[in-house]
């Protein structure tokens, strides 16, 4: 593809983004809560499409397509066991809206804090979401690197195209905070829809024969890849390890979660999830399809994450066709990586910095913004080591998260809950993981994501018989209640 027309569609795309987002800003008050949760008052429809292009990044079309390519239909039943995991959502998602709204919580960290009636507790689950979604962010400028160097044969390096996604998010958090995140988000999740439904109907329909004959082809060649553990790469341990993050997802990972607080209404929040459960089972077996067209059309590849890409850039797709992938898969990207950095920032000035002293909101947006600055260039300098498998190291991060899990489980179920319980659990889950993530050890074959949630789960439940509090009547009282006109 003619690397004139990429900037063309990338230059198209800034500014398109850019518009709406300064549009979003209109009539914005410039307080927290507008900048961190758009006042509260996201409408179902925008919601729903923010959720889903938050959630899907550059790991469907690039990380889940090449664990496609790598291990076949596993990667199908992994995928689902997300979808599967909404049920946190679902069950948890009242108690995040009102205990939001009731205490004026911006966080998930900041509502851990006040369950618990202890400030360390959000900022240790702070600092924990900060080090594990470093990795996860970095994915995504990883993803759009790779793309952008296949597709141009190498005239738009790697590098290059990692600051200029780095850069596009800063510019759009900058301009209106969550507001325009959401509204861009909205926009692209669209993008990233229409643009895959289109791509793997070429791809069959064009290049392979047909659905029957495509599914001929994959039964006939690799029907190891329609089985599971299949040609062996999901074993029970592997397929376990990865799916356990997965399946907690929508609560372990706070710029998902932090969506629950935005919702105008708790109606509004039913059509959220209702609407990203249909847009995710489409979106999830488009990328799986892609996965196998890559197996079936090009066949040993030497990284897996180069699936989609190769795609693109080896077979004679239409120009304009290509060109709105490419745009799909920026708008993957950019979209959750904009959400991470907002998040992480709201909880760093919520619950590491106000942890210390409390400061007016004036200065908390300020060092929010610098902050984003400061986080911005931290994430390009670990997307640049170019780690391998997006999709393994995507697990890896979640993994960490997991051990936060308990103490919001506990917290919202278990009255008996304490702050000590809270904190040795966080702080064990996340020291187990790191550690069994950089010695590269699985006792018993387990990966580091199943031993986080058993060492975080025993030592919340334990540490907190061993030093109980007073039970926080009110805080269940609140999340529990009803109230009028949702």
């Amino acid at each position: 593809m003619k690397t004139e027309l990429i900037w063309i569609a990338i230059i198209v795309y800034m500014v398109w983004g850019t518009l709406i987002a300064f549009l979003s800003h209109r009539g914005s008050s410039k307080g927290v809560v507008d900048y961190f949760l758009a006042d509260r008052k996201l409408k179902g429809y925008i919601s729903s499409l923010s959720y889903s292009a938050t959630t899907y990044s550059a790991f469907m079309l690039l990380g889940l397509a090449g664990l496609t390519y790598k291990g076949g239909v596993g990667a199908l039943g992994f995928e689902l066991i997300y979808l599967s995991g909404l049920f946190w959502a679902v069950l948890f998602g009242p108690f995040y809206w009102r205990a939001g709204k009731h205490y004026n919580c911006v966080s998930p960290a900041e509502l851990l804090s006040t369950r618990y009636q202890n400030k360390k507790v959000g900022a240790l689950s702070a600092w924990i979401s900060l080090i594990f979604l470093i990795p996860y962010s970095s994915i995504q400028l990883m993803g759009i690197g790779y793309l952008l160097d296949t597709l141009s044969n190498g005239k738009i390096p790697f590098l290059w195209g990692a600051l200029l996604t780095t850069i596009i998010t800063l510019v759009w958090i900058e301009i209106a905070g969550l507001r325009s995140v959401a509204t861009t988000d909205s926009l692209q999740a669209g993008v990233m829809l229409i643009s895959s439904i289109i791509f793997i109907f070429i791809l069959i329909g064009k290049f392979l024969g047909g659905f029957n004959n495509f599914l001929y082809q994959i039964e006939k060649n690799y029907p190891l890849w329609l089985s599971v553990p299949g040609n062996g790469y999901f074993s029970f341990q592997t397929f376990l390890g990865l799916s356990l993050p997965w399946f907690f997802f929508s609560i372990s990972n706070p710029q998902v979660s932090q969506r629950l607080f935005v919702p105008s209404s708790l109606s509004k929040m039913r059509s959220m999830i209702s609407g990203f459960l249909g847009y995710g089972l489409v979106y999830t077996l488009i990328t799986i399809l892609i996965g196998f067209c890559a197996l079936l059309l090009f066949p040993g590849l030497s990284n897996p994450d180069q699936a989609t890409p190769t795609l693109l850039a080896q077979l004679n797709i239409p120009p304009m066709i290509v060109l709105l992938m490419i745009i799909g898969i920026f708008s993957a990207a950019i979209s959750t990586i904009d959400s991470v950095m907002l998040t992480i920032s709201s909880m760093f000035v919520r619950d590491i910095v106000r942890a210390r002293r409390e400061i007016p909101e004036k200065q908390q947006l300020a060092i929010a913004r610098w902050f984003i600055l400061i986080l911005g260039f931290g994430i390009y300098l670990f997307a640049i080591q170019r780690f391998n498998l997006i999709a393994i190291l995507s697990v890896a991060s979640s993994a960490g998260l997991l051990a936060t899990v308990p103490s919001t489980i506990g917290g919202f179920l278990w009255t008996k809950g304490s702050a000590f319980g809270a904190l040795t659990s966080m702080l064990g889950g996340a020291g187990i993981s790191l550690f069994l993530q950089f010695s590269s050890w699985k006792p018993w074959g387990l990966w580091p994501g199943v031993w986080t949630m058993i060492i975080a789960t025993l030592l919340y439940i334990v540490m907190s018989y061993a030093k109980p509090a007073a039970i926080n009547q009110e805080f269940f009282k609140v999340i529990q209640s009803q109230p009028k006109n949702t």
